[in-house]
């Protein structure tokens, strides 16, 4: 099998190790590329080699590891044959910057927004076109993922989705106003646009899995159907049961 290593770390012994167990090829000519890492390195490598449309096998050489499999030298070839594939579609992001440009990203996890001054952002949020929310006042807001919805999105108390459910979560980060609203649930196939009130006065950014643009006026997020990724999972140890068994940690 053509395997090319990846890691984290300059010189890395544990890469080293494995190369002259199993030797290395460059990722042109790979069947399969194996990650070392944690789980922002596997977000890299999966954007690394979306263009040479090859599945990823992550090992944990980091602190969580939730997209990752556990470290073992011994039986890798065996592993990654009997390996359970999780298809992922990113999400993709259109940014329009307050400079007038236009930012196009994509993201595994989540797009999210966040202020950028000392004031609270007002977000307009529409769903295919139509209202929502004429006013969101909060620190951010975000859609995420199934695949990322244990990252961020978990951590700013929205839902964990099930990786075969069809649907996104929109998620707000300390929201002010409305006092009771939690966030939504929408179809996959939906798109969501974020709309910024007085920029100059409350400036918002955008991320995409971490990678910053400029202040913007207006995000739209929504699946990219035309990109998929693969992962790589120990069988028994997929990303359905790593979601399904989060919930009751």
């Amino acid at each position: 099998m053509k395997i090319a290593f990846r890691s984290s770390l300059p010189n890395d012994p544990a890469r080293t190790s494995l190369i002259e167990r199993y030797g290395h090829c460059e990722t042109k000519d790979a069947e399969v590329i194996v990650a070392l890492g944690g789980d922002g390195f596997m977000l890299q490598s999966l954007h690394y080699t979306r263009q040479h449309k090859l599945p990823v096998y992550g090992m944990n050489r980091g602190t969580i590891g939730f997209l990752m499999n556990e470290y073992n030298e011994i039986g890798l070839i065996e592993r990654i044959k009997a390996a359970e594939r999780a298809k992922i579609h990113p999400l993709k992001m259109r940014a329009e910057l307050t400079d007038g440009s236009v930012t196009e990203l994509l993201a595994i996890n989540e797009v999210s927004l966040l202020r950028t001054g000392s004031q609270a952002a007002r977000l307009r949020v529409m769903v295919n076109g139509r209202e929502r929310l004429s006013q969101l006042v909060c620190d951010g807001a975000m859609v995420s993922s199934p695949a990322g919805s244990t990252a961020y999105n978990y951590s700013a108390h929205g839902p964990i989705i099930p990786i075969t459910a069809n649907i996104l979560a929109v998620t707000a980060v300390a929201a002010y106003r409305p006092r009771r609203w939690r966030g939504a649930l929408i179809p996959m196939e939906a798109n969501v646009r974020f709309e910024v009130e007085n920029p100059e006065k409350r400036p918002v950014h955008a991320n995409a899995d971490g990678t910053r643009t400029g202040d913007v006026n207006a995000v739209d997020v929504s699946v990219d159907f035309d990109t998929k990724m693969n992962l790589l999972f120990d069988p028994g140890h997929g990303l359905e049961e790593r979601l399904l068994n989060e919930q009751f940690q």
